[in-house]
């Protein structure tokens, strides 16, 4: 009786669940927080910090840290790991450049003890463009198959129109820690 109780109480209580946003400059991450807050394109600047928003989906409350991306904020991001459950890493799918950057990236944040609980979420953005790589290319080149240690997924996603975003928050929702 008191674990049917508890399960159904936990039904309406307003918990929040941390979110980081993170990539690299120009990934489309703020894009894609307003995309989700206001379900519209917001024209944006570069971050320089961080935006905080409170998203409500499905009566699930995400606390979503969308943090500057810009080499000289990534030293900070650890700065904000404390409580995250999910880390949503946003990956320009035109930047074949940088796709290593964002890999190392990646990888120094998996490392952290904070979140070695976190679920990763990448999404490949910019699939609208013509040439992008694909998810599974993104996957291979950020070797994800190697990730044993967390929960991950890879979604193909379009900020500017939403295609895919839903997708991927659906997986986070599958994947919260519900007690």
């Amino acid at each position: 009786m008191g674990i049917l109780f508890a399960k159904l109480w936990s039904l309406f209580r307003d918990e929040e669940h941390k979110i980081l946003i993170v990539g690299l400059d120009n990934a489309g991450k703020t894009t894609i927080l307003y995309q989700f807050l206001l379900n519209e394109v917001v024209h944006t600047s570069p971050t320089i910090g961080s935006n905080v928003e409170e998203v409500i989906w499905k009566n699930i409350h995400f606390l979503m840290w969308d943090l500057g991306g810009q080499e000289s904020l990534r030293a900070s991001w650890n700065t904000y790991y404390t409580n995250t459950e999910f880390v949503i890493l946003v990956v320009d799918s035109t930047d074949r450049e940088r796709v290593s950057v964002a890999r190392s990236e990646l990888y120094n944040m998996l490392a952290q003890d904070e979140l070695k609980k976190s679920g990763v979420l990448i999404f490949a953005n910019k699939q609208d463009v013509k040439g992008s790589m694909s998810a599974a290319e993104i996957s291979r080149h950020l070797n994800l198959t190697s990730i044993k240690t967390h929960r991950w997924q890879i979604q193909s996603c379009c900020a500017l129109t939403g295609e895919g975003l839903y997708q991927g928050l659906e997986w986070i929702a599958n994947n919260l820690k519900r007690s």
